[in-house]
């Protein structure tokens, strides 16, 4: 199972290129602590490099060979990758397992939606031609207007490390779909599958300068990125307070930014359900990834009547998840990604007994893992809404079960929050299931489920979740600016001044 781990440099202008500071960042195995490699630390210096070359790819032989080139020119790059990406698929999910403790499966499952993420933006790009010149329809017969849509420029995209490669590509496909040239600024907790597709754009020949991945530190790479006026737009995905600092620095230069942030979901169980299916979905909602999802269903509203016998059978389905090193088979919940966030989300727990919460079950390192940066699944009770740990977002497998009596009071429970990226609801009644997602205060709703995605489907938030839709055509429009084309069609002339004729 093991894999060597690739030493690579910064990936710019179509070449490996070591950063002018010459630093580098360890990479640090979150199942066993050991330092298994290290990655480039690019610093304001490579960014300056970076744009400089994305800027010359989007205007290289006046656009024609990239930004104004036929969609199909750029489907065809994303189609190569896609197939790369499925001829390394193993190798792939292996090295992001190792890097940021995705459990293997899981990181299997990651890379499919990859290719898949390419492959759909392939196909949009190819469909954006026979989309331009959109009529509009006017109301005065001497003029027509069309709408062409147009990329937006250099784009500055900076990705989380909970899904390394696949929130990268969540960017990355429809930015070069739309013909923007693209500066990546992967998280320095996990970058490495990032550098892998860095060489997998380098072998299937994408031109120069079209995607550039620099690795490094958020305060260094991803600050100047923000602040650069050689970009022309910054899509961001990560906390709200490194948001709310993006947004500053963008600000600056009246730049467009989109911003996918944290979240807080509520999962709402009603008491006309099959405890089993709820239960389980109840913890992969919160456990999947390791807890760290940034819709994570982490609130859980119970109906009372049911409470007692559902909080059990959650204990009961969460002693059966096998918590492992993730490159063993199996393994359903693997290290958080770094000692940085173990230690964070401990002292939320500790904060949430010391405040009154009962720790039901979890809470702290399985028993047979002496190494790495292993929390058990955690359900806490006895909670209020005032806590901490019903408020704030924690990032790790913790799971806080509140209960309720009515609909009313479920939905006033679950809106009471800063945050509205997800919301669930579990119920039989289909007219309640309904009434709920039409009441919810967030940017994506599951019945019956929790945490299912699709390319095909916008994803994205409200309130302090950010603003702005990734995937589907939602995804595309990100990368693209809109322009009215008018034209004056009347052969008389317009009239308004007295002629001097």
């Amino acid at each position: 199972m093991a894999i060597p781990m690739p030493t690579r440099q910064l990936f710019i202008d179509g070449e490996w290129r070591e950063p002018i500071l010459k630093k580098r960042i360890p990479i640090v195995n979150p199942a066993t602590e050991q330092v298994i490699g290290d990655i480039p630390a690019a610093t304001t210096e490579d960014v300056e490099v970076a744009v400089n070359a994305a800027r010359r790819a989007f205007s290289r032989n006046k656009g024609k060979d990239w930004a104004k080139a036929p969609g199909a020119v750029r489907a065809k790059y994303l189609r190569a990758i896609a197939a790369k990406v499925n001829e390394r698929k193993t190798d792939l999910a292996k090295l992001e397992a190792l890097d940021c403790g995705k459990p293997l499966d899981e990181a299997v499952w990651d890379m499919d939606d990859v290719a898949g993420c390419f492959e759909y933006y392939a196909d949009l790009a190819e469909g954006l031609d026979a989309k331009q010149k959109a009529p509009v329809s006017l109301p005065m017969e001497s003029f027509k207007s069309y709408v062409l849509k147009q990329p937006l420029g250099v784009v500055g995209l900076i990705t989380p490390w909970n899904y390394p490669l696949l929130m990268a590509v969540w960017k990355v496909a429809p930015s070069l779909a739309a013909g923007c040239t693209a500066i990546l600024k992967p998280s320095e907790l996990a970058s490495v599958t990032c550098l892998e597709l860095a060489d997998i754009c380098r072998e299937v020949g994408l031109p120069p300068g079209v995607l550039n991945v620099l690795t490094g530190l958020g305060s260094e790479a991803g600050a100047s990125l923000a602040s650069h006026p050689g970009v022309d737009k910054i899509a961001f995905t990560g906390s709200f307070a490194t948001g709310s600092k993006v947004m500053i620095a963008a600000a600056q230069l009246v730049k467009p930014v989109s911003m996918e942030l944290g979240g807080k979901s509520p999962l709402i169980v009603f008491d006309d359900v099959d405890l089993d299916k709820a239960a389980e979905w109840a913890l992969f909602g919160c456990f999947w990834t390791n807890g760290q999802i940034c819709s994570a269903t982490s609130r859980l509203l119970v109906h009372e009547s049911i409470a007692s016998e559902f909080i059990e059978k959650l204990v009961k389905w969460s002693k059966n998840i096998k918590i492992s090193d993730p490159m063993e088979e199996g393994c359903r919940l693997g290290p958080v990604v770094s000692q940085g966030q173990y230690e964070k989300i401990l002292k939320f727990i500790s904060a949430a007994k010391s405040e009154g919460a009962t720790i039901l079950h979890g809470g702290s390192r399985p028993e047979h893992l002496e190494k790495g940066f292993f929390i058990e699944p955690t359900i806490i009770t006895d909670v209020t809404t005032s806590m901490q740990i019903w408020r704030e977002e924690v990032f790790g497998p913790v799971l806080c079960v509140k209960t309720f009596a009515s609909e009313d009071e479920a939905i006033e429970l679950a809106n009471d929050s800063h945050y509205g990226l997800g919301a669930a609801v579990i119920s039989n009644d289909t007219e309640r299931c309904d009434r709920v997602s039409e009441a919810f205060e967030a940017g994506i709703v599951w019945i019956n489920c929790s945490q299912p995605c699709f390319t095909q489907a916008p994803w994205g938030g409200v309130k302090r979740s950010g603003f702005g839709r990734e995937l589907g055509e939602w995804g595309l429009d990100n990368y693209l600016s809109v322009k009215q084309v008018t034209l004056y069609t009347s052969n008389d002339p317009w009239g308004w001044y007295k002629s001097p004729n």
